[in-house]
């Protein structure tokens, strides 16, 4: 997985390099698209960036997803719903071509480890071009938005029926203190409390790192909440990946230092 050329064709990423080191090859794509998760979460990208998305067409897909003949292709998208997170071209150099957050999708998918060394590759091409900053802003816009917007729709999912406004506002607030205190080991009103000088909150201060592997956990969680895990259960599985993924994250960025000193030493 290490080491895979994937091709970048303005803001959109090749899905097609990404199966290149995967069993089944570019048939993966087929799998991926056919999975009812995956067509939630383009469904989900469309109605909150597409306003020419064909939301009725697109259920058509929807409702044939988890039938054993299911089968859809990206461009059965693009062409009936006018789906634009994905594209499609021909030719020697063409493929499948997806936005960053579906992308990224799609390396989850394929593997978490591979998603990490994608999103790692692609920041590490990030603040070459543009500094430092322009990661902070990327990770902030294009990572968190759809998976704010699913995870939020998952915890209104697990709702007890009957509850009010303020009691709705009350577990989205927990909800977001158990993915803080998986990350961050602490709660916002704790955070606020110790720091009281620094503005906004405590995601606010998050490193890239962190921020990388909040939005991995805000779409773990929306997956436990479906799967009717208790808070207790997904507090303790989400730190767990939590610190896996910051381990892999070190780890990787601390070889990319090694290989760059290595590299600069060849060149004395």
């Amino acid at each position: 997985m290490e080491g895979t050329s994937i091709r970048l064709n303005d803001n959109f990423i090749s899905l097609t390099d990404m199966c290149k080191h995967f069993p089944r090859g570019t048939n993966l794509l087929s799998d991926w698209l056919r999975n009812r998760n995956t067509l939630e979460y383009i469904k989900t990208w469309e109605q909150l960036n597409n306003p020419d998305f064909k939301t009725s067409e697109f259920a058509g897909f929807e409702n044939q997803a988890g039938l054993n003949t299911f089968h859809v292709y990206a461009g059965d998208l693009v062409e009936t719903c006018s789906v634009r997170c994905l594209q499609v071209s021909k030719g020697r150099y063409g493929g499948t071509y997806a936005v960053l957050e579906v992308a990224f999708h799609f390396a989850m998918w394929l593997s978490p480890k591979f998603h990490l060394l994608v999103v790692g590759q692609y920041l590490q091409l990030l603040e070459e071009k543009y500094g430092s900053e322009a990661i902070q802003w990327k990770v902030r816009r294009e990572l968190s938005k759809v998976n704010y917007h699913i995870h939020t729709d998952a915890v209104k999912q697990a709702m007890p029926p009957r509850l009010g406004i303020m009691e709705q506002g009350f577990r989205y607030a927990n909800e977001a203190d158990l993915l803080n205190l998986a990350l961050f080991g602490t709660i916002a009103a704790q955070w606020r409390l110790e720091n009281p000088a620094l503005p906004g909150n405590i995601r606010d201060h998050a490193t890239t790192e962190q921020l990388l592997i909040l939005a991995n956990l805000e779409n773990l969680n929306a997956e436990y909440l479906k799967n009717g895990l208790d808070s207790s259960e997904r507090l303790r599985i989400l730190n767990e990946r939590a610190i896996e993924q910051m381990d892999l994250l070190l780890r990787y960025d601390a070889g990319k230092k090694i290989q760059q000193v290595e590299s600069n030493d060849l060149k004395k």
